[in-house]
């Protein structure tokens, strides 16, 4: 009875460690946004998205206490007029870096429950289709900050 009890311990186990030591196929690398002002009822958010996986994947929402509503935009220039649209889901293709910077795709805070402090970081939640939720800590910078220390645009 006892062998049987340890045998059975060992396999619940060895078939849950593989599942707990594989890395996420999408990680969050430099999420970041600007410092507001007093009153201001949105901000940005930029990051980098690392599709570490063998096959492609889509961000579909994207969530935060600091904020009622978060839609991933898109930046365009028309005709010399800078466009912001939301799109429904953005890809990030398999083996590569998905970059959402100033002046492209980010991820646009709306209904803004307080002002965003330099220094102040912020938990946000990215839902793909494939890998699900996947949480990262976003940093502040200063009002009119260009990017985060250190990322590559």
């Amino acid at each position: 009875m006892l062998r049987s009890i340890v045998l059975l311990s060992l396999l619940a186990v060895a078939g849950v460690a593989p599942a707990a030591a594989q890395a996420p196929a999408i990680e969050v690398d430099h999420a970041w946004a600007r410092a507001t002002p007093a009153g201001a009822r949105t901000a940005a958010l930029y990051l980098t998205l690392v599709n570490k996986g063998a096959s492609s994947d889509r961000l579909v929402a994207v969530s935060t206490p600091v904020a009622g509503k978060a839609e991933v935009h898109s930046s365009t220039t028309e005709n010399g007029v800078m466009q912001m649209r939301p799109v429904a889901a953005l890809e990030v293709k398999p083996d590569s870096r998905t970059v959402l910077k100033p002046g492209g795709y980010h991820v646009m805070l709306m209904e803004l429950k307080g002002p965003l402090k330099e220094g102040q970081s912020f938990a946000i939640t990215l839902t793909f289709e494939k890998a699900g939720a996947v949480e990262a800590t976003a940093t502040v910078e200063k009002l009119g900050a260009a990017a985060m220390p250190g990322m590559k645009m």
